[in-house]
């Protein structure tokens, strides 16, 4: 018996925004294939929307902020926030 192997559609391109700095920065997430498999990203507004452009990216709906997050669920935005010893 042959066990079928999952394909990956790199074709798909994701991004979920996250937030725009005061400097005109755009936070997001960039993924190719699977959504939940991402990169944080960070570029000027006219930048990102090249990007987008250029990918043509798949637009994500941004992330509830209050969903329950488990132990892997986190950003590295998040730790900027965090005080590590």
């Amino acid at each position: 018996m042959q066990v079928a192997t999952p394909s990956l559609d790199t074709t798909r391109r994701f991004v979920r925004f996250s937030s725009e700095r005061p400097n005109g920065f755009v936070e997001f997430e960039f993924a190719i294939g699977e959504p939940e498999v991402f990169v944080e990203m960070i570029l000027g507004r006219e930048a990102f929307a090249e990007f987008c452009a250029v990918n043509r990216v798949e637009m994500l709906p941004p992330r509830e902020p209050d969903a329950p997050q488990g132990d892997w669920d986190w950003r590295l935005a998040d730790a900027t926030h965090t005080r590590f010893k």
